[in-house]
């Protein structure tokens, strides 16, 4: 059957199913400036339907907002629609039958035809079904730095993670933090990971994220990543910030010279109206290796015993993977489509990095679909412990990251 035929089939099959017109609860964490810009494209595009968005963003992190979301669905409180990361985060909420079936949408419309890579609509389904819709790829690894805070110093903009290093001296005798850095423990774990890819290589970041090797994690190889994780702490002294959105934002200002940070931050800088290559530069891989991780958000929809609300489930569902509102929702949010068959024609030069390095197949998996939520809190808490206390030595914490990844499921 052919793409096209597999698309009316599935629309069809959506409005005979639409009987009348519902609201949807959808709760998710986007609410810093680029973020809501890029969710109201989803907002906008179901309420052109007959149906309403009703919007419940959860201000802070996925780290405030997923206890919230998952303690609504198991209380028995659920909301019609959620932001969730694709991976292990839903698990089990499915196993527990909490969760929507949405295998008749993704067949008639042929997701697995389109869904790019594929690893994203696999992370969707559990037992052979889809449970979840992945709406775009988000890569943790990139260095994001000031033109106006490296003019201020006099230097060049740095090429890659060890040039910036090398830059740290003359942004601070300029008067500019060298790295700026939020205080929530998922951020100092993003840095890790993303120096991890440049400084032990992808060999090591797959043999302990994918393989759980222990022997790898206690590598000399391993013992540089957290010498460069301990030596970036220092870096960040005066980013006295929360936030990640804030974080961005020194950079922006030309108050901090980089950030380590998703590549969601670039959507902050275009409501910021500053131009990729002019204002700012983007460095997917730290420059060094330069890789993308396939992690990104995904949604998914709490069961319903209103057949009305689950035909506007599936509705939705389908909306946010089509290709009009892929292209609509990740320009404004600084991610990659999931769809292989889009037209970014207007991506900016950050954007079109990624799909060259997507194109290519320099990709890596995440580590939200490696470790379960247990053991990923446990590397949160350790890197965030080690960043803000500089009396852990790196044997110290080295030891302590090689037992996580021994019990590690």
């Amino acid at each position: 059957m052919k793409l096209t035929t597999k698309l009316l089939a599935a629309t069809a099959m959506v409005a005979a199913s639409s009987a009348s017109a519902v609201e949807l609860e959808v709760t998710h964490w986007w609410t810093s400036g680029g973020e809501a810009a890029a969710v109201s494209e989803f907002a906008k595009a179901f309420n052109a339907t007959e149906h309403t968005w009703v919007d419940g963003a959860i201000a802070g992190s996925g780290g405030t907002a997923r206890p919230i979301i998952i303690s609504r669905i198991l209380g028995g409180d659920p909301m019609h629609a959620t932001q969730l990361n694709h991976g292990r985060q839903a698990e089990e909420l499915v196993e527990a039958g909490l969760m929507l079936d949405l295998t008749d949408v993704a067949e008639a419309e042929g997701w697995a035809d389109v869904v790019n890579p594929s690893r994203l609509l696999d992370s969707c389904t559990l037992d052979g079904k889809v449970y979840c819709v992945p709406v775009n790829i988000h890569s943790p690894q990139w260095l994001w730095l000031s033109h106006a805070a490296y003019e201020k110093a006099g230097v060049d903009v740095p090429a890659d993670w060890f040039e910036f290093v090398d830059s740290a001296d003359a942004l601070k005798e300029a008067g500019v933090v060298p790295l700026a850095m939020g205080q929530q423990s998922w951020q100092t774990n993003l840095a890790f990971g993303a120096i991890m890819v440049a400084v032990g290589g992808t060999d090591l970041y797959l043999d302990v994220l994918t393989n759980k090797n222990a022997e790898a994690a206690a590598s000399p190889e391993m013992t540089k990543v957290f010498e460069a994780f301990a030596a970036a702490r220092l870096l960040s002294e005066g980013s006295n910030v929360q936030d990640w959105n804030q974080a961005t934002n020194l950079v922006i200002t030309g108050q901090a010279g980089g950030q380590i940070h998703g590549d969601w931050a670039q959507g902050e800088f275009q409501v910021a109206e500053q131009v990729a290559g002019t204002d700012y530069t983007c460095l997917p891989g730290l420059g060094v290796n330069e890789i993308i991780a396939t992690g990104g958000d995904a949604f998914y929809f709490p069961k319903s015993d209103d057949p009305e609300i689950t035909a506007a489930q599936k509705e939705l569902a389908s909306l946010m993977i089509s290709r009009e509102v892929q292209v609509a929702f990740n320009l404004k949010k600084g991610s990659l489509p999931i769809r292989g068959d889009v037209d970014l024609s207007a991506a900016n030069d950050c954007m079109k990095k990624g799909l060259a390095i997507l194109a290519a197949g320099n990709v890596l998996p995440d580590g939200v679909n490696a470790f379960s939520a247990d053991t990923q809190g446990q590397i949160d808490d350790l890197t965030v412990e080690f960043w803000n206390d500089t009396s852990i030595t790196v044997e110290d914490a080295q030891a302590r990251y090689v037992d996580i990844i021994e019990d590690a499921d």
